[in-house]
Parts: C-alpha cells; sequence; structure tokens
C-alpha cells in the first residue's frame, strides 16, 4: 500500500517533498461529527428523484411484482455489496473517489475516473428534468392554465376538453383528438421555436446555478 492512514488523514508515499524527498502530507479533511450525521448525509444521497419516480415507472413497465425477484437478487448480489465497498473505502481513506484507488492499486484509479462520467452523464438528465419542471412551475402563473384549456395559441383544431364535456350528451370525437395537456406538452414544450429554446436554456442556467 503506497500511503499511511493516521487519524483518517492520508500520507501520500508517491508525494515528494522537494530535494529532501520527505513525505507530504495531504490537507486535513472534514471528519463526521456523528454517526447520525453520516447516515442522513447518505440517505440524502439515496433518495433522489430516480427512488420516486423512475423505479415505480420501471417496475410497472417490467412486469409488475414479477420485476422484483431479479431486482432483490441483483440488490443482494450486486448493490448492497458495491455500496458497503464505496462508503468503507471513503471512510477508511478520506479521500474522494478518485484519489482513494489510489492507495489500494494505481490501476484502479481509472474506476474513479469512469464514475465521474457516470456521474456526469445523470447530472445532465436530472437536471433537464429539473428545467421542465421549472418551466411548468413558470409557466402555471396566470389566471388560467394554459394546459387547461384548447384556447391557446398552440392548439389545434383536435384539441378537445374531454372534461368540459356533457358525457350524457350524444358527440363523438375525432380519431385524432386530444387533449390541452398532450397539446402544451408536444406543440409549447417540445415545439422548436428559437424563443421557447432560450426559455427552456434559463431553466437549465437556473437548475445549474
Amino acid at each position: 500500500m503506497e500511503g499511511e492512514f493516521v487519524k483518517g488523514n492520508s500520507v501520500d508515499g508517491s508525494i515528494q517533498g522537494g530535494a529532501s524527498g520527505k513525505k507530504s502530507p495531504l490537507l486535513d479533511r472534514g471528519q463526521w461529527a456523528n454517526k447520525l450525521e453520516f447516515l442522513l448525509a447518505v440517505a440524502g444521497t439515496l433518495v433522489g428523484l430516480g427512488n420516486l419516480w423512475r423505479f415505480p415507472y420501471l417496475c410497472y413497465k417490467n412486469g409488475g411484482g414479477a420485476f422484483l425477484i431479479p431486482y432483490v437478487l441483483f440488490l443482494l448480489a450486486c448493490g448492497i455489496p458495491m455500496f458497503l465497498l464505496e462508503t468503507a473505502m471513503g471512510q477508511y481513506t478520506s479521500q474522494g473517489c478518485i484519489t482513494c484507488w489510489r492507495h489500494f492499486c494505481p490501476l484502479f484509479e481509472g474506476i474513479g475516473f469512469a464514475t465521474q462520467v457516470v456521474i456526469a452523464y445523470a447530472a445532465v438528465s436530472y437536471i433537464v428534468i429539473q428545467a421542465w419542471a421549472f418551466f411548468y412551475l413558470f409557466s402555471s402563473f396566470s389566471a388560467e392554465l394554459p394546459w387547461a384549456s384548447c384556447r391557446n395559441s398552440w392548439n389545434t383544431e383536435s384539441c378537445v376538453e374531454f372534461d368540459k364535456k356533457n358525457m350524457s350528451s350524444n358527440w363523438t370525437a375525432a380519431a385524432n383528438a386530444t387533449t390541452p395537456a398532450t397539446e402544451f406538452w408536444d406543440l409549447q414544450s417540445l415545439q422548436n421555436e428559437s424563443t421557447k429554446k432560450s426559455r427552456l436554456g434559463q431553466k437549465l442556467l437556473f437548475c445549474w446555478g
């Protein structure tokens, strides 16, 4: 092992202190005040948008309750062991996800860089979802919700307000009938006009900030 670990602070043997050849200690890193603080920080990292929104969708899409069988198997075989490995390495080395591998095997440092790439891709996707949420939030600041009626500039003749139709009367909806909410999403949120791109870009900058 390259480094020595003293009270949670590592001394990297590969760093030389000038011509003297002495080991240069790394800067002190903050420590958890107590176990509860650590557990709350871990829980805040684990529970996110994917748990509340993505998982129920995937469970329903892939068979409902039957999906839980392979999910639990992979959770016990891969998920929990990898989670314990990650937290144990972080607590033992007091280093980040890249430099912690250097103390066990320098060749594995590429795993740390790979995890950062995965995190970057995940962050971009979640930021886009948050930007859409803010787009809907700011669009709702009006006397009438724009996705509640067909009286908007982007609505087509196929738009039908089903909730305002008298279901007891005889009427027939067109084969290509759409709802105001669908047209708001397709024609207002996803359309390619430069003005809407700039609006969504503002939401993206707000989320990144």
